[in-house]
């Protein structure tokens, strides 16, 4: 598989916080397929309930 790089911004309180994001964003990337992330983002985007449903399960 072909690697390609961009260069962005997160938003964090920290340094360390923009750290663990971006740690978590790469896992994610890698572990879902192109369908399951991008629906992840319509949810999250556009779905409130099943939003709060998802950080209740995750304890967060």
């Amino acid at each position: 598989m072909k690697k390609f790089q961009y260069d962005f911004a997160i938003e964090a309180t920290t340094q360390t916080d923009a750290d663990a994001k971006m740690t978590a964003l790469v896992t994610l990337a890698s572990k879902l397929s192109v369908k399951e992330i991008s629906k992840l983002a319509q949810v999250i985007k556009n779905d409130p309930v099943k939003t709060a449903l998802a950080k209740k399960y995750l304890g967060v």
